[in-house]
């Protein structure tokens, strides 16, 4: 009985074998079978892929920073770029207005052509009122002869005035120059300039008005020039004034010789001073856009003075206190800005939208159908 108490109470050991049946029994795993090759492959294209996923993505996170850059480089030019032109252009539209430019320095006279209609007619007054004596050419001696008595006894300066038509070519020189001897000019306004009678096909237009449109806007400017320039040389002072047009920065389609003409001024003009600036000579070119004058009378809204489109007198005032401040410049501060509008305008965008103003204003008789 002690023996048997002993067996219940005392903990027995376990052994090994006593363990061993006691174990659960473990079900055979399901064998193991090695992937086929179409897996392989399988595996191999989707690792790739990753892998150029995420060498792509680490080439655009390199490029987005150089894009960044160039971004910022880009904005800061433009920036910079906006920043002169306006300051540019408060300095010669704004501050010009400011100044006292004495124009007599240059010399006792100044020549105008075309001096007794619109912005010839304005800048004969405006120089005489600086006290300049002035010497008028067109011509119509009845108009020459009004304007003249009328600079007289408005600003109290002598006039001088010569009869000639600058649309007969070159024969005519001689005569002004003859004329212009012993008087001492330091200013030449070289303002003569004609425009078709209204927008046309080249072929629309009469021989007449093209060949005028040659001698007036291009030979006029350079043999006025020819005859003045020598004794500006000589006594190292003088200012030649040149009235180009913003129509000489695009072809315009349906003005296209007086386009091209004013082409021939603007470059004339910036290459002469290139050569004379050194002997004391101002040659200034004048890009202005429209100005209600006679010559844009075949449009309303171009003969009605406003903000865009001045009248003759206030661009004057405006483009004569820029003497001495811009060698080419618009003359006028809102032509200033359409200027900079035209820069960036795409060339078919300026010559489609002037093909379809012109056209709507198109006056020209069409050849009747047979």
């Amino acid at each position: 009985i002690t023996h048997r108490f002993i067996q219940l109470t005392v903990p027995q050991k376990t052994t090994t074998s006593q363990v061993s049946l006691h174990k659960p029994e473990l079900k055979p795993s399901r064998k193991m079978t090695s992937p086929s090759t179409y897996d392989k492959l399988k595996m191999a294209a989707v690792d790739q892929g990753l892998f150029l996923i995420q060498d792509l993505l680490e080439r655009l996170r390199r490029v987005e920073s150089i894009l960044a850059i160039v971004g910022l480089f880009y904005v800061g030019k433009t920036a910079s770029a906006v920043t002169v032109r306006l300051l540019e252009g408060f300095r010669v539209h704004i501050l010009s207005q400011f100044r006292w430019h004495d124009l007599t320095r240059y010399g006792e006279w100044a020549v105008v052509t075309g001096g007794t209609d619109g912005i010839g007619r304005q800048y004969a007054r405006e120089l005489a009122k600086r006290g300049l004596n002035i010497i008028l050419i067109s011509r119509n001696m009845d108009k020459l002869r009004a304007t003249a008595q009328e600079l007289e006894v408005d600003f109290r300066v002598r006039t001088h005035v010569i009869q000639a038509d600058l649309s007969e070519g070159r024969h005519i020189y001689p005569e002004i120059g003859r004329q212009l001897e012993g008087k001492e000019i330091g200013i030449l306004i070289n303002n003569a300039g004609v425009m078709y009678d209204s927008p046309s096909l080249f072929l629309n237009v009469p021989e007449k008005k093209l060949v005028e449109s040659v001698n007036i806007n291009m030979m006029a400017v350079m043999m006025m020039t020819y005859l003045v320039l020598p004794q500006m040389v000589e006594r190292k002072k003088g200012v030649i004034v040149n009235i180009s047009s913003i129509s000489s920065f695009y072809p315009l389609p349906l003005m296209a010789v007086y386009s091209a003409s004013k082409v021939f001024v603007d470059w004339f003009s910036m290459a002469l001073d290139y050569e004379y600036k050194s002997k004391g000579i101002i040659v200034q070119s004048l890009i202005p856009s429209y100005i209600s004058t006679k010559l844009v009378r075949f449009s309303n809204f171009l003969s009605t003075p406003s903000l865009v489109v001045p009248d003759a007198q206030t661009f004057v005032r405006s483009s004569l206190q820029t003497i001495g401040v811009s060698k080419r410049t618009t003359g006028f501060w809102t032509h200033g800005i359409q200027y900079w509008m035209y820069e960036h305008t795409p060339q078919w965008a300026w010559n489609l939208s002037s093909w379809m103003m012109f056209k709507a204003i198109d006056n020209t008789p069409k050849p009747k159908s047979q």
